[in-house]
């Protein structure tokens, strides 16, 4: 059973996550994979996301899949029940996750059943490409390694716009008139569920 849960906030939905976990939190293993995270200035985030795990008593081994190649994240990897990519600067990520194989690795773990839980940058790359992560202009990320292919992960069939609030409308608007995917736009308080194929959105 294929299951990928897109959010802006992660922990934010954490009713939702708690739904969809095959077993008891407390059996839960989960990859939280901090790479996005390394290269911001404020990480206050990834403390509030590590509190909210540790509160639902998920087993968490913390990975940077920066330096690591393929086989060393297929054995880091293989008795995890979550692959929880946490946000940061989309394009960093990218480039990490092209140069270590993440990208092959995880689509072979969701094919056997892991869920793969994307948080903002971590949902961005989900997509069919990252386009959505220079949409906010100032606000939005960097591109900071001079990536020039935007081409994203392709797990699910549909770009994530994160972060979502009305300023960015016409932004919005306006750029997804350019692009080749379906857009679907997350606040924090919301999130999407691709289940076998099925897509549901879903809002607290």
């Amino acid at each position: 059973m294929k299951t990928i849960l897109l959010t802006s906030a992660g922990m934010n939905m954490r009713e939702e996550i708690l739904k969809i976990l095959p077993k008891p939190a407390g059996q839960i293993k989960l990859a939280h994979i901090i790479t996005a995270s390394k290269v911001e200035e404020d990480i206050s985030y990834v403390e509030n996301e590590r509190a909210a795990m540790a509160e639902l008593g998920l087993q968490v081994e913390e990975i940077d899949i920066e330096g690591r190649d393929e086989h060393e994240l297929r054995k880091a990897l293989a008795d995890k029940d979550i692959i929880y990519v946490q946000g940061g600067n989309t394009f960093f990520l990218l480039k990490c996750v092209r140069e270590s194989g993440f990208d092959k690795v995880v689509k072979d773990l969701i094919e056997e059943g892991v869920i793969y839980i994307g948080v903002s940058a971590g949902s961005i790359i989900a997509g069919p490409t990252i386009e959505t992560a220079g949409w906010k202009g100032t606000d939005g990320d960097s591109n900071m390694v001079g990536i020039e292919d935007f081409s994203g992960m392709g797990l699910v069939d549909f770009n994530v716009f994160v972060h979502y609030q009305d300023e960015y409308w016409e932004a919005v608007e306006t750029e997804s008139k350019k692009t080749n995917y379906p857009i679907r736009i997350l606040t924090n308080d919301q999130a999407v569920l691709v289940k076998n194929g099925e897509v549901e959105f879903i809002e607290k």
